[in-house]
């Protein structure tokens, strides 16, 4: 979701400059490439682009295809195909062995409908699904949409495949007949970006707040200290509660995909804190401290009656974050937001070296 926010704000800020723009997005891959089917990239006719559709070799390519687009304006299917292993003849390099399908659609004030679904899907907490439509023989291209913009005639159709992809939260490839000839689908299932809420404002915090928001995350600062949870040193979080535990509490929002990190340094905050949680669902809660803390938290909540479950104790880390040899707080910072992606992804962190299958899941 991170490279979809960027493409928005970059898209308000080129529209502002009265510049013409085309949208790349990889719509399907065969064999190996750097980025799977879903990789987006906004294009400004003057040659400036966000986002990314491979490691940076396919780039240089993709800025003249998109010049190509805007100027035309029409949307425009190109292939890169490196399987006989003669990037040479691409001129790309792609270092890859594979083949790779680039829809580019040109965007500007008359046509921001793309635009449009990004910034909907931006403020929904919801799973998504994303759909672009492709001719593979360069004919209609639908583009990309969101389901409710399918003309009728084809959503009743299409209505299953959309629940299934969002029961099983897979993206599928499909291929559907129009009044155009055959248009390539894919059906892209998108979950909104986990949202990190650290309880604490200390100096130590300001890492973590930032990594998590350099990895795309939604970021939420809580303290009782106006003097430390204030916009001078939290300026780009996503928001900011200055409070007691019970009244920020009344200003959270939890999901399937929110962390929530106690990092107060401040016993009694944190089990105040903690005391509230017990009400909340809550996949990931992280404990600053040594496992010592931990269950004495526990065994003082245990005394004023209030007990966790089975599954909620399984979504406590105390001591927070992976054994990476971390030290200081930046370092701590990647330890923390390595063992929330994890958990929230349901990943068993690993070396990828021993991994016997593909990295990224076929699509």
């Amino acid at each position: 979701m991170k490279e979809i926010g960027d493409i928005v704000l970059a898209y308000e800020q080129s529209l502002q400059l009265g510049l013409k723009m085309a949208l790349a997005t990889v719509v399907s891959v065969d064999g190996s490439s750097y980025r799977r089917p879903g990789a987006r990239m906004l294009v400004t006719e003057d040659g400036k682009f966000t986002g990314a559709i491979s490691g940076g070799c396919l780039e240089g390519d993709a800025l003249r295809k998109a010049a190509l687009a805007i100027n035309q304006g029409k949307k425009k299917l190109v292939v890169y195909d490196t399987t006989d292993e003669d990037d040479a003849k691409l001129g790309v390099q792609l270092g890859c062995n594979g083949i790779v399908r680039i829809l580019f659609e040109p965007i500007d004030a008359d046509n921001i409908s793309v635009i449009h679904y990004f910034k909907k899907m931006n403020a929904s907490r919801e799973p998504s699904i994303l759909v672009t439509g492709y001719h593979q023989d360069q004919g209609s291209h639908w583009g990309t949409m969101l389901t409710e913009a399918i003309q009728e005639k084809y959503y009743a159709d299409l209505k299953p495949v959309f629940e299934n992809v969002l029961k099983s939260k897979k993206s599928e490839h499909l291929i559907i007949a129009t009044d155009e000839g055959n248009q390539a689908l894919f059906v892209e299932y998108i979950i909104p970006a986990i949202s990190l809420i650290i309880v604490g404002a200390g100096n130590d915090i300001m890492p973590l707040e930032n990594m998590a928001r350099l990895i795309g995350w939604s970021t939420t600062v809580v303290d009782g200290r106006p003097t430390h949870a204030n916009s001078l040193r939290f300026g780009q979080a996503n928001k900011i509660i200055v409070g007691k535990p019970a009244e920020a509490m009344q200003q959270l929002l939890f999901d399937d995909r929110t962390a929530v990190v106690l990092m107060t340094h401040n016993y009694n905050y944190d089990f105040a804190m903690l005391s509230e949680l017990a009400n909340a669902n809550v996949p990931y809660i992280g404990l600053l401290g040594p496992a010592a803390k931990r269950e004495r938290l526990f065994n003082d909540l245990a005394d004023i009656g209030i007990h966790f479950t089975d599954v909620q104790l399984k979504n406590i880390y105390g001591p927070t974050g992976l054994d990476l040899g971390a030290e200081t707080s930046s370092e701590i910072a990647l330890s923390v937001c390595s063992e929330i992606m994890a958990v929230i992804e349901g990943k068993q962190p690993q070396h990828l070296r021993l991994k016997t299958t593909p990295i990224h899941a076929s699509i």
